[in-house]
């Protein structure tokens, strides 16, 4: 039989993450402070440990994993890559496909890659308790799990449609000790303000961040952590793809195109990055980041400074952005849903160095079934992004008959989020565009900072 499963060994986990900031053709611009001026790492000590901030800031290319974050991640890292023989078969593709399954973490996504790390970098700090933000309830889950390692109380801002939608993803938080609220909320300021304008807010990333970040300003004994968009969550995540690379080696193989799906961009960094290094040595990859129509952030926002959050508490980040205050459909349920990207992987893209591509909410379920029904594993909606990039490109090469290799990440199982597929099931879903004229008032209400 053909191999199946590229598996690697414990001793194979990663020993240094790897900072793709080292090896950008042009360095990172920086953050800026409410006068426009660029801040000192020192300014971002009010919600983050010295550890982290170091990490955040550091230009070096390989970063030490330290001993006790590599021995929890020996509890379902290395994470196993397929060759997607089945899927092949039923596209009928000469392609290869692979992908790399992150679900099989305890909290069954890839964000434990980071949440770990930085529940770590806290508790050496003295940190003992942690607020952050959660969409659909996957970096609330990890952080939940990494806080309960270390004795770190974790409360989570929840955005309240997910709070509404996914019960049992605020029970898997619960069940690990962390208090969920549902965001907004009456318990901050930040909170108080939308439901003052909307007491039917159905909720954001960016209000949800607002929140967690004004308690952890607000409360010496508390620090804030945040699950993807800022250097040192991407780097954490690239031990998906140097583990990716060392199998691709095992596997006598080297893809072609890489996907991943990209919302703020810990996923798609995590797995794009190890190899965005390969292509600047010379070497033929294409690297995707597939987001949905309803959340155009990379393919259709604007390139500008702007705030982290919906109140402007963090500081400004030059990125691609819809607006601080914009608000995902409701009726949106495959996740995705913050209102920037990641500045390094916006940079990227802005520099035409990675693709992006925005794809209709029934056609990422549509693949997400087709997937199940052929490799057996109900994929997180998030990843039904990746996956329907990649089932196109594997239609392409049955069409022009060209034997490319696809590599994408399944980012996690959607056994949590069957809500969605019911409502997709049952004809409950459709396809929304972010409107032109919405992500054109954006433009007048981003901060009047000029790029540098």
């Amino acid at each position: 039989m053909s191999q199946v499963k590229i598996l690697l060994d414990e001793s194979e986990i990663p020993a240094h993450w790897y900072n793709v900031v080292a090896d950008l053709p042009n360095p990172p611009a920086p953050p800026l402070g409410p006068d426009g001026k660029p801040i000192d790492p020192s300014a971002l000590a009010a919600i983050f440990p010295q550890p982290i901030i170091e990490h955040e800031v550091s230009r070096e290319r390989w970063i030490a994993i330290p001993d006790p974050v590599r021995e929890i991640y020996r509890q379902w890292r290395p994470t196993p890559m397929f060759r997607a023989r089945r899927l092949e078969a039923a596209i009928g593709t000469p392609a290869r496909i692979y992908y790399k399954y992150e679900g099989v973490s305890p909290a069954g996504s890839h964000k434990p890659n980071t949440a770990v790390a930085q529940a770590y970098l806290n508790h050496i700090a003295g940190v003992r308790r942690l607020t952050t933000e959660t969409g659909a309830g996957q970096w609330g889950s990890a952080l939940a799990m990494a806080g309960r390692m270390f004795g770190i109380e974790v409360r989570v801002f929840m955005v309240r449609v997910s709070y509404d939608q996914k019960p049992f993803r605020r029970s898997m938080m619960e069940t690990w000790g962390a208090e969920v609220i549902a965001s907004p909320s009456s318990h901050t300021r930040s909170g108080r303000r939308i439901l003052d304008l909307d007491p039917e807010s159905p909720g954001s990333l960016g209000i949800a961040i607002s929140e967690a970040v004004e308690e952890a300003v607000s409360r010496d004994d508390t620090k804030y952590a945040l699950g993807s968009v800022l250097n040192h969550v991407l780097l954490h995540q690239t031990v998906i793809g140097l583990e990716a690379k060392r199998q691709f080696e095992k596997a006598g193989d080297y893809p072609d195109v890489v996907i991943a799906c990209c919302g703020g961009g810990s996923n798609f960094g995590g797995t794009a990055f190890p190899f965005l290094a390969d292509k600047a040595a010379g070497r033929k990859v294409r690297l995707i980041a597939v987001e949905p129509e309803s959340c155009p952030t990379l393919t259709r926002g604007h390139y500008a400074y702007d705030s982290g959050d919906a109140s402007g508490l963090t500081p400004l980040m030059l990125m691609y952005t819809l607006g601080h205050n914009f608000v995902p459909p409701s009726i949106h349920a495959g996740g995705l849903r913050y209102h920037g990207d990641s500045p390094l992987v916006s940079q990227l893209c802005h520099e035409k160095i990675v693709e992006a591509v925005a794809v209709p909410q029934l056609a990422t379920f549509e693949s997400g079934l087709t997937f199940a029904r052929s490799e057996g594993i109900i994929p997180a909606p998030e990843s039904n992004h990746a996956i329907r990039a990649a089932i196109d490109e594997a239609i392409a090469c049955k069409r022009s008959g060209e034997p490319k290799t696809i590599f994408f990440t399944l980012s996690g199982h959607g056994h949590f989020d069957m809500t969605a597929y019911d409502r997709y099931l049952h004809g409950e879903l459709e396809d929304i565009s972010y409107p032109a004229d919405a992500i054109a008032a954006a433009l007048d209400q981003l901060p009047k900072v000029a790029p540098s």
